[in-house]
């Protein structure tokens, strides 16, 4: 909905936003399916398809795409030397709902190793990551970034951190509905998910 209220379910509560025209669709199909946004050749956009509907933005600035490094190989080099599964960078699609189809893609993922898909799948991984980094971007607005986290928990995704380099802080967001806000000198822990990960903010931001 553009101009109007959105209410966004995060497992066991919803929570009312406005949104302000978070989407604006290219010039597309009423509807699209995955193979359609694999074939698709958009350069130098990020794009993503909701429930159908293709979402085109800007590439991030150079901020964002600092802290998402520095988080992605925090991330990567714990799991590496722990052999724990898989780490994705930025732009990776995940298939997370079919019919109409859903694709998001996190800024960072995690993907447990029992559950990584053997072989790898050329196309989309029609899973969700167990961790997934989403780093905010000046123009990302609350409503579009709230419907983003209720697309990767309904998926299966149990733990999501949304880092604001602009705060200095992160919000976490959890399966079973909690949630949890980090600032300052505070850590994003790993928990259940990567257990004995502890990422500082400090180190990042």
């Amino acid at each position: 909905m553009v101009g109007g209220d959105l209410r966004v379910t995060l497992r066991n509560h919803a929570v009312p936003m406005t949104d302000a025209g978070a989407y604006i669709p290219l010039m597309a199909p009423a509807t699209m399916t995955a193979e359609d946004l694999l074939r698709l050749n958009i350069q130098d956009k990020r794009s993503e398809l909701v429930r159908g509907q293709l979402v085109v933005r800007e590439p991030a600035g150079l901020a964002h795409g600092v802290v998402a490094s520095r988080i992605g190989e925090r991330v990567a080099g714990f799991v590496r030397i722990h052999a724990l599964g898989l780490v994705v960078a930025a732009e990776t699609g995940f298939m997370l709902a079919l019919d109409p189809d859903t694709v998001r893609a996190p800024d960072v993922g995690f993907i447990r190793r029992d559950r990584v898909p053997d072989p790898l799948p050329r196309g989309y991984a029609s899973i969700a990551p167990d961790l997934v980094v989403e780093v905010l971007s000046p123009d990302d607005r609350p409503g579009e970034v709230l419907s983003k986290v209720a697309d990767w928990l309904r998926a299966g995704t149990r733990l999501v951190w949304v880092v604001d380099p602009i705060r200095r802080a992160a919000r976490v967001y959890r399966a079973d509905g909690t949630e949890a806000f980090a600032t300052g000198d505070d850590s994003l822990d790993g928990e259940d998910v990567l257990h004995g990960f502890v990422l500082p903010l400090a180190a990042i931001l």
